[in-house]
């Protein structure tokens, strides 16, 4: 019998891909990737289980879920800083004076 892609193999490896690349948008479009992308690769991987010798992929799903799981981890870290830092500054304005501040500083040192 002929053997066929796993489903989703690709798209699995492209969503953990962009789950690292998520985590520079406040983490938020890392998390959405990264959860999607490991569901996709727990279904696949238990498609591969029943019947291994009938699909290839096999190895865009591992990656992907790996890719996933970074991104994840990128992305929470990258969230929970977002957060701090708006707790920390006081909303959106405190972050924007702060960087008024760094940004006159570097003029005075210039």
């Amino acid at each position: 019998m002929e053997r066929q892609q796993l489903p989703n193999s690709t798209l699995i490896l492209v969503f953990g891909i962009l789950s690292i690349i998520g985590c520079c948008c406040y983490g938020v479009l890392g998390i959405i990737f990264g959860i999607i992308a490991l569901v996709m690769a727990k279904r696949a991987t238990e498609i591969y289980n029943t019947e291994p010798e009938l699909y290839t992929g096999y190895q865009n799903v591992k990656t992907g879920k790996i890719l996933a799981i970074i991104g994840l981890v990128l992305s929470a870290i990258s969230l929970i800083s977002s957060i701090v830092m708006f707790i920390v500054y006081g909303g959106v304005e405190g972050i924007y004076e702060m960087q008024e501040e760094i940004l006159r500083e570097i003029e005075q040192n210039q």
